[in-house]
Order: C-alpha cells, then structure tokens, then sequence
C-alpha cells in the first residue's frame, strides 16, 4: 500500500475534492486582540563566582581509525537526524535560557510564552533551529514541559551546559560527554565536598556525571569555594565552581558551562558547512553571562535580568552593539530582540488582529494551520463575535468532501466538523482555555499541495491533551487571499494526552 506521502495516493483525493474552482470570501477573518503582559518584581540578589583551577585544559587528541571508520551508534544516528533536518543553514539559531528567559513564571496566562510559540511556528520552525539551555536537570526540565505550554526544541542542554541532547528522544551527545570527562572525576569530587560541613547536597536529580550541587549559606560561600577550589586543583582536577542565587553551589568540568556547550554545537555546524546564518542568544542571570561571550552571536537580556547580568554586560560588553537589554518580559523580549536586529518576522500571530490582512506574497501552509488553531481558541473563549459569517468563512477553506480522522477514530465530514462549532462558542470562557501548536512541518507532496504535520495542544483549568495532526492542504483553484484549502485531517493522541471524554475533543 502507498505510503500517504505518495503523490500517487494523495493526487486522487485533491483532484476529487478539488474539481471546481471553490466560490469562498477574499479570506477567512480571524480577529485575534493583541496581549501584553503583566509586571515583574525584581528578583531576590544572585552572586555569580566562577573558579578555574588550571589556566587551561588540553583536549584529549581522538585517535585515527586504522581502516574503515566504524558504523555510527544509534545515538549518533539520531544527532544526524536532528543536524539535518535542514537541508541548508539555519536562518535562524535561537539558543534561550527557560526559567525567567523563555517562561514567565510570574505571567499566569503564558501569554509571552505562547505569543513566541506562533511567531515561531508560523514564521521559523521550518527553516531554523531553536535551543533551549537551562539550568535544570532533565527531571525538571521534564516537569516544566508538563506545566508550561512550551516548544519542542532541536536541541536541548541542560543541567548548566553538562549535558547536551537531540530531538524529541532527547538522545545524549557521546562526544561531549567524552569532551567532559577530561579531568574529572565525580568520585573524587565527592569524596572532597564531603569534608566540607557547610555544603548541604542537593535533591538526588540535580546530581549528574558531570554535575555536583549544593546548597551553601551566603556568608560561609567564599571561603568555602576558595578551600574546595584548592583541594581539588591538588587532587589533580580542573574543575569551575558556579555560586548563584544566593544558595546554590555547582560543581563541573571546566569545559562545561553554557558557553562552551553552545560553542560546541557551533563548531559541530561549522564541520557540516551548516553554520546558522544568524544566532540569537537569550538569558537573565549571572549563568547565562557566557551565551553572551561567544564572538559574533546576537544577544538580548530580557527587560527583567538579574542586576548580576547587568553587571557583567556593564564590565565587559557596554560597547558591543549586537546585545541589548530589552524592555520587555521574557519571552516577549526575545520576539522585541528578532525585531531589533531585523532576524526576521517579529508581529506574533497572536498580535494580529485580523489575520485576513497578512499580506502573504506566497501559500504559507504552517501559518495556515497556526491562524485556523487561533481562531479555534477564540472561538471557544467568546473572544470574537459569535458569527456565522465565520462559519461560512470556515467552511469554504474546507473542502466539501473534505474528511476529519477523530483521535477516537471516527471519521467526520470537515464540514460538519465546523457546523459543531455552533455548539461550543464560549464553552472555554474563564477556564484558562489555550491552543497551541508544536512541530509545525510542512511538506510539498505536489505541484499544489502540501502535507502538514503537527502536534496540537489544548490546555483547559490544569487539564492538557494533545494529538498528533496530520493535514492535507491544497492550493488548487484559489488565490493566495484566500488561503489554502483543508482537504483531508488525522489525527491521532499523544501518548498519555488523550482525554477520558473523547466528545470533548472538536478538531
């Protein structure tokens, strides 16, 4: 049987669907208010104190093959499917710390957050990379994703730039686990924090290979890292000791760090004559200060920094015109700085009024799918008129035969799919009712049609559900106004996202 994918299986269904020309509206008017967001107390004072106990680390040479090179591992099979996704370089390289950077914990809407998810879904996911480097643990970092209406990454690097992962597996770098194993040694780290009275050890997940943590009382903090640096230079380690917030002591490899781990990647896309054509970093506090050493690199500080970043930008990079301390919040920011530095569209979709009036100059399939999901979750929050102009307007972007796959598994006339809507305006009002979309990855399959595919959430009180989506989009017989024609919808749960209540799943 043909693979869907097949021009061969999916020609038929569009020229079946599609015959005559379709009479529809100029457009589909989705009249989105924009959102601000909210104020942010400043933060409590965080102390950044970086140690190095060699003034330099040789890198272990890696020994030739003596023949043919052996087959790649399943790790590096996976890193070379996520290094490739793009046939060419990235146009755009977002590398963002998450807590207080990319996520807001103090905007209760998420409204930063998603207004960045549809710029870019609709504008980048296509053509560009985005990495987010924290500092948590992969167990936090998992529990953030549960709590937060957050991307898929290409790349993920966590626990203070130890760790550097690929994909949606999250498949481990062996090469820089390899890099970080030069003089270091965990046991011995161990064996010498625990001489150390004041330092009490952190949760068990915030202990990593190449990772120690601690919580230190301010005033005990200097001398102690000053003492342990000392140790551990005569134990034969080259190690960097990180106090921030105040609290909280690490231990890693001097080859660690956010910085390095981002310079790795850069020279891994460099060796695939793949180097982004630009790199926008992103942060708010003292650990995020090395993003902004690497040369050539754009930066922004969020509007709500630590004084400690400010203090470092003040000291060494005041003169560099490529970083900039933003005015807004967060995620917000980040979308001021891709305006700022010209990297590329920076009006949210979630900022446009009526997006009707885009001004596309060509088919965009993944702003397709972003607009019709936003309209769904106004829709649904009686935050646009309750209409049937709209209706009628949906139903001419639906081809009359066009067909919905249920997640349970019926099959739906799309066109009935969106007389049901009748019955759901405002259902979501005062629930925190959100969309959001992930992955957006189009794909031609014909001279005028596309495949999209996607992964589509729906948050409603503290209840999050999602299903995989897969979309047949076609151009035939329209203009670019009046946007691409749905013709064929599956979709199908993520595992552990469905609901118990399968009626409450629309679209």
């Amino acid at each position: 049987m043909p693979r869907i994918g097949s021009q061969y299986l999916l020609q038929p269904i569009i020229n079946n669907c599609l015959g005559p020309k379709l009479v529809r509206p100029s457009s589909f008017p989705l009249p989105l208010s924009p959102s601000g967001s909210g104020s942010y107390p400043p933060g409590g004072e965080r102390l950044l104190l970086l140690l190095r106990t060699h003034p330099s680390s040789p890198i272990r040479p890696i020994a030739s093959a003596a023949s043919l090179p052996p087959p790649p591992t399943p790790n590096e099979v996976h890193i070379k499917v996520t290094m490739d996704r793009l046939a060419d370089a990235a146009h755009l390289m977002i590398v963002s710390d998450l807590d207080h950077t990319m996520v807001d914990h103090h905007d209760p809407e998420n409204m930063s957050l998603l207004r960045f998810n549809a710029l870019w879904e609709a504008n980048y996911r296509d053509n560009s990379l985005l990495v987010f480097s924290t500092g948590r643990s992969p167990t936090l970092y998992k529990e953030l994703r549960k709590e937060k209406p957050m991307l898929t990454p290409d790349i993920t690097i966590m626990s203070v730039g130890t760790e550097i992962t690929y994909g949606n597996a999250m498949v481990p770098d062996d090469g820089w686990v390899e890099f970080l194993n030069q003089k270091w040694d965990r046991k011995i780290v161990t064996e010498e924090t625990s001489k150390f009275p004041e330092l009490t050890l952190q949760s068990h997940t915030e202990q990593r290979p190449h990772k120690v943590s601690f919580y230190v009382q301010k005033d005990k903090a200097q001398d102690v890292i000053k003492a342990l640096a000392a140790r551990l230079e005569e134990r034969g380690l080259d190690v960097k000791i990180i106090y921030s917030g105040g609290m909280d002591l690490d231990i890693l490899p001097q080859g660690a760090g956010k910085g390095q781990a981002l310079a790795y990647l850069l020279k891994k896309f460099k060796a695939e004559g793949k180097s982004p054509n630009n790199t926008l970093v992103c942060g708010d506090s003292g650990n995020d200060a090395e993003l902004f050493s690497i040369p050539e690199v754009y930066g922004v500080m969020v509007s709500n920094a630590q004084e400690e970043l400010l203090q470092w930008h003040a000291a060494n990079a005041k003169d560099n015109s490529k970083i900039i301390h933003a005015t807004e919040r967060c995620a917000a920011g980040i979308i001021q700085a891709i305006g700022h530095f010209n990297l590329g569209p920076s009006v949210s979709p979630r900022d446009v009024t009526d997006l009707s009036d885009s001004k596309l100059d060509d088919f965009d399939p993944a702003y397709e799918v972003v607009k019709f999901n936003l309209f769904f979750e106004r829709w649904r929050r009686a935050e646009v008129e309750k209409s049937e102009l709209y209706l009628a307007n949906m139903k001419a972007v639906c081809c009359p035969s066009g067909v919905l796959v249920h997640p349970s598994g019926i099959e739906k006339l799309l066109g009935d799919c969106v007389n049901a809507f009748r019955t759901c305006y405002g259902d979501q009002q005062g629930k925190g009712y959100r969309v959001w979309v992930d992955q957006v990855l189009p794909t031609q399959v014909g001279s005028d049609s596309w495949l999209v595919k996607y992964k589509k959430w729906e948050l409603s009180g503290e209840k999050q559900k999602g299903c995989l989506t897969t979309v047949l989009l076609s151009s035939k017989g329209v203009s670019v106004p009046e946007g691409l024609t749905w013709v064929h919808v599956h979709q199908t749960w993520l595992d552990g996202a469905g609901p118990t209540d399968d009626s409450s799943w629309f679209f």
